[in-house]
């Protein structure tokens, strides 16, 4: 096929989530409950957040800023996929496509960044918890915040702009339910050389140094809790981190199955589908590990259900 320019191609073509009529709808309720679920839960989260004083330090304002990321990644990606199975099209725009792409590098290297920053932020209470209030001030809350969003947007912005230097043939199909900065070079028919460079750079770097920098904070805080004398002492800083833990291990690890599947699977639909589950699952279930193992959101959220009046 004749490669034709970037501003020639109005659209591409996405993969169709199945080619069965009884399982679309099935499929279509399972993801708006999903999307559901994911908003509602994380907007609990920020709600209860903001509401309650006790709630008010650097660790729950940077969960806050997490729970509003999950929103943000579910939004860019399951709405999208909810429209064509509904109208049973699976196309999208060619700058709808740039800009999905855009956004799902944004809210996805946001929450790598911020999961170090939580890490850094327990590190800090754990090992230096009588300079914790010093130094864990608003201001450089506020700072590490900010310096993650604009990484995330200086480098989705990066990619995305190498984006218009391709060329695509006609009628491009991507082989995943959404616009993936990966499957976009793949399927480009000019040279992508640079492109593929650029993308395995920061993903080497997205990749490696988050992951290193939450270990790090961690091998630190193992030392420090087991030179606690007092038991109770241990278990209480264990637990302070136990909600981090379970959501670093939730993203690091469906990350690692897209990779497997993707190096391992020839089939496109099953990498399609473990793509799909890693900007799903993550955003769905951060809410319920940080309600379910905290206690301080258990209390902070029964407080806002208990204001619900009941229609009885």
């Amino acid at each position: 096929m004749k490669p034709r320019n970037q501003t020639d191609i109005l659209e591409f073509h996405l993969m169709e989530v199945t080619d069965d009529p009884k399982l679309k709808s099935l499929i279509f309720s399972l993801f708006l409950s999903i999307y559901l679920v994911t908003v509602l839960g994380n907007l609990l989260i920020i709600l209860a957040i903001i509401t309650d004083s006790n709630l008010h330090t650097p660790m729950y304002y940077f969960l806050s800023n997490l729970s509003f990321t999950d929103i943000c990644l579910s939004t860019t990606t399951i709405p999208k996929m909810l429209l064509n199975i509904q109208v049973q099209n699976q196309s999208i725009t060619y700058r709808g496509c740039l800009m999905q792409v855009c956004f799902v590098l944004i809210f996805a290297n946001l929450e790598n960044l911020l999961l170090v920053v939580m890490a850094y932020d327990r590190y800090i209470a754990i090992c230096h918890p009588l300079r914790y209030t010093v130094i864990m001030n608003l201001h450089l809350s506020g700072l590490l915040i900010l310096l993650s969003l604009f990484i995330s947007i200086l480098n989705a912005l990066f990619h995305s702009l190498m984006v218009l230097r391709l060329s695509f043939c006609t009628d491009p199909e991507i082989p995943l339910f959404f616009c993936e900065i990966a499957q976009i070079i793949k399927i480009a028919c000019s040279d992508t050389l640079i492109n593929s460079i650029l993308v395995y750079f920061a993903a080497s770097i997205f990749g490696g140094v988050p992951p290193s920098g939450i270990i790090f904070s961690y091998t630190r805080i193992a030392s420090s809790i087991l030179r606690m004398p007092s038991v109770s002492g241990k278990y209480k800083a264990f637990s302070t981190c136990g909600s981090h833990l379970s959501a670093v291990s939730l993203f690091y690890g469906t990350g690692l199955g897209v990779y497997i599947s993707s190096v391992f699977t020839y089939s496109s639909r099953k990498m399609a589908v473990a793509s799909v589950m890693y900007n799903v699952v993550t955003p769905m279930l951060n809410p319920f590990i940080y309600s379910l193992r905290n206690r301080d959101m258990k209390g902070a959220l029964r407080k806002i259900i208990g204001r619900v009046p009941s229609f009885q």
